[in-house]
C-alpha cells in the first residue's frame, strides 16, 4: 500500500477543482496520456474517465471509476487497466489553516499487482505519487492565485 502526503498553500477547493476536472487529469496524474472520454456528471459516483496511460509510444486504455464521492473532502477511484487489474485511489483533503494537507492512498485490488505487492512496486508507487501530488499542488496553487479575488463559488470552505 502506497501511501503519500502533500502540503499544499491554498484552501481545499482550490485543490477540489482540479480534482473535479475529469477532462485535466493528464495535466497532472504522472503516467496519463490524454482524456478520452469524461462523463459529464464527473466526480460523482459512478462517473467514469476513459484514458490513455504509458510512456512513450507504449500504452495501453485505462478507465477510472469514482466510488466515493465527498465533494470538498474526499475523491476514491478504482482505476483499471487490463490486463493489469485494477487499484483503489483514494484522495482525502484536509484543511491546514488556510492551507491543505492532501492524504493520498493507493493500492493494487487485482490482477498481478495485487498479488505481487511488496517493496518494489511500493517504491514506484511511492515515486509516482509523490510527483503525482507534487503537480497536484502546483496546478492549483497556480489556479488559485490567478482566480479573480472576491469570486469564491465555493460552499466548502470554511472558516471567516
Amino acid at each position: 500500500m502506497a501511501r503519500r502526503q502533500q502540503f499544499v498553500e491554498c484552501p481545499p477547493h482550490a485543490v477540489w477543482d482540479v480534482l473535479a476536472d475529469g477532462h485535466r487529469y493528464a495535466e497532472w496524474v504522472v503516467g496519463t496520456q490524454d482524456i478520452d472520454h469524461a462523463d459529464p456528471d464527473w466526480p460523482n459516483v459512478g462517473a467514469a474517465l476513459h484514458y490513455r496511460a504509458g510512456l512513450g509510444p507504449l500504452t495501453v486504455n485505462d478507465s477510472c471509476t469514482v466510488r466515493i464521492c465527498e465533494p470538498g473532502t474526499r475523491l476514491e477511484l478504482e482505476a483499471k487497466a487490463d490486463p493489469f487489474g485494477a487499484a483503489r485511489i483514494a484522495f482525502t483533503l484536509l484543511p491546514w489553516g488556510d492551507n491543505t494537507l492532501v492524504l493520498l492512498d493507493e493500492h493494487p485490488l487485482t490482477g498481478p499487482g495485487a498479488r505481487l505487492q511488496g517493496p518494489p512496486s511500493e517504491l514506484l508507487l511511492h515515486l509516482r505519487n509523490r510527483r503525482l501530488l507534487g503537480n497536484l499542488a502546483r496546478m492549483a496553487v497556480r489556479e488559485h492565485r490567478h482566480a479573480a479575488p472576491g469570486t469564491d463559488r465555493h460552499s466548502t470552505e470554511t472558516g471567516p
